[in-house]
């Protein structure tokens, strides 16, 4: 019967659970008289080499001994041996949970200079590109506590439909192990990348179906290499302030709205930033989110470029030296415009970027990090009647819009010790990711949007009373998202609770 533990011991491969089984199992039969057999003494003779554990083989000599009560003591320590051998083999493992493990990788996703692929973010821009400015790229974080593992991803993209996040997400899932529910998957929002159909709900052209096939590769590899790359790694969040962005409904001096710059109108400064370094205190990885559209260049530019995201990640990684990847995520950017909005001057896009950058390195090196995590997720979907906008308002016209579909929207929760990383699936506007942080039981709560799928724009209910574009636009009726966006996470947050 002992002989059977000591061969047990040798094979279970520091599984944890198979372990603890073992130790319950072992007490029982110490406890029981059954591990010697009938006659309740040691064997005469134990010389038994143990299997290798974690490396390491140990040889047990027990010579024949003729005092009954030496048998007696030595079956004790046998025992014993067997159970601190149980228990050290259990300690290690315990101690990993609860500890980070991190890694990140970048991959380019920018089309081929010949691709003629339509841009996104404009209507009335039909023509397909006509030059490259600035490369796109595909960033993402895996973390890892131990008893799960997370990915955050960054795609330098207007957004992609809920059809390819359901794709997308159920081959990472398959692929790289990462539970769905554990999953960020967000777009930068830029409005000078290719299209890719998001918007259209129409037939994808094959350019544009080669593309988002490429695209899934990449945001697949770039899983794969973050998860490879994982390592001891410590984490800590912080945040500042940048005026890079404005609320952009805006009077039209006639009694309407439209786009434009408003002073005076709602908006969150709050740069927030959670910082991954090894641990000897280098950073490797910084996430970022801030909300505001990437639509410094407008409908007249036809050069691809990640805009003002991707300024502020270019930036951040070279002042690192390349050593970092930088993700950046959009924040509560439904109302938000860059201060330099829709022109065609690439210097506004580099000075931006600089200001925004700036203030996430700041904001980096001040951060205090620890190697704890304690790693949770979850998701849901929740329904708000829908409407389709009839007519717009204008000169002599009045709004008017009709029921339509039912909208669904994406709701995510990812959290890591106090840092709560809340997902919508739309264009969420700013007082609903205000009213969440006021909310939030979390010390450090942030928004990110365009993530998990698309549902359009998401107005606050008091939004409603100006007819802008965004509630033109969106296909909620008044008095459904925020309530159902704030009450859904909150709700989330309450079940880990």
């Amino acid at each position: 019967m002992i002989t059977s533990y000591f061969e047990r011991v040798g094979s279970l491969r520091l599984d944890e659970h198979a372990i603890e089984k073992t130790i319950d199992e072992f007490t029982n039969d110490l406890l029981n008289g059954v591990l010697f057999g009938d006659s309740g003494d040691c064997p005469s003779t134990l010389d038994y080499h143990w299997p290798s554990i974690s490396g390491f083989a140990v040889a047990l000599p027990i010579r024949e001994m003729e005092a009954i009560m030496i048998r007696k003591l030595l079956c004790c320590g046998v025992c014993l041996g067997i159970l601190l051998l149980l228990i050290s083999t259990v300690a290690p493992l315990a101690a990993d949970k609860g500890i980070l493990r991190a890694g990140a990788a970048k991959v380019d996703i920018t089309p081929a200079a010949d691709a003629a692929l339509q841009m996104s973010g404009y209507a009335n821009r039909t023509a397909g590109f006509k030059g490259i400015h600035d490369d796109l790229n595909v960033r993402a974080i895996v973390v890892d506590d131990g008893s799960a593992q997370a990915a955050i991803i960054s795609y330098e993209i207007i957004g992609l439909s809920n059809a390819f996040w359901e794709k997308m997400t159920e081959r990472i899932t398959r692929e790289t192990g990462i539970a769905r529910d554990h999953i960020v998957l967000a777009s930068v929002h830029t409005h000078a990348a290719p299209s890719t159909g998001v918007y259209d709900r129409g037939q994808l052209a094959p350019n544009q179906a080669a593309y988002i096939a490429r695209l899934e590769e990449a945001i697949l590899e770039s899983v794969r290499r973050a998860k490879s790359a994982l390592q001891p790694a410590r984490i800590g969040f912080r945040t500042g302030k940048a005026k890079v962005n404005m609320n952009r409904r805006a009077s039209n001096g006639e009694g309407g709205w439209m786009l434009g710059n408003n002073p005076d109108g709602v908006s969150d400064k709050t740069v927030a930033v959670i910082r991954f370094e090894n641990l000897t205190g280098e950073p490797f990885a910084i996430f970022s989110n801030y909300g505001v559209h990437g639509t410094v260049m407008g409908p007249g530019n036809l050069q691809i470029s990640s805009d003002l995201p991707g300024a502020t990640s270019r930036f951040v990684e070279r002042h690192y030296g390349g050593k970092v990847i930088s993700a950046w995520t959009s924040g509560t950017a439904g109302d938000q415009d860059p201060i330099y909005r829709t022109g065609t001057d690439f210097q506004n896009v580099t000075a931006l970027g600089s200001i925004l950058g700036e203030e996430v390195v700041r904001i980096a090196d001040a951060i205090k990090t620890t190697n704890r995590a304690h790693i949770h997720a979850s998701q849901r979907v929740v329904t708000c009647p829908g409407k389709r906008t009839v007519q717009a308002p204008g000169p002599g016209r009045e709004y008017k819009f009709e029921d339509s579909d039912p909208v669904a929207i994406r709701l995510s929760l990812l959290v890591i010790n106090d840092i709560a990383i809340a997902g919508v699936a739309g264009e969420v506007l700013t007082n609903v990711g205000l009213r969440l942080k006021k909310e939030s039981p979390f010390n450090h709560t942030l928004m990110v949007t365009h993530c998990n799928g698309s549902s359009g724009y998401l107005p606050d209910d008091a939004a409603y009373d100006q007819v802008s574009y965004e509630i033109v636009t969106t296909r909620v009726k008044r008095g459904c998202a925020e309530d159902a966006i704030v009450n859904g996470l909150l709700a989330m947050m309450g079940e880990l609770f």
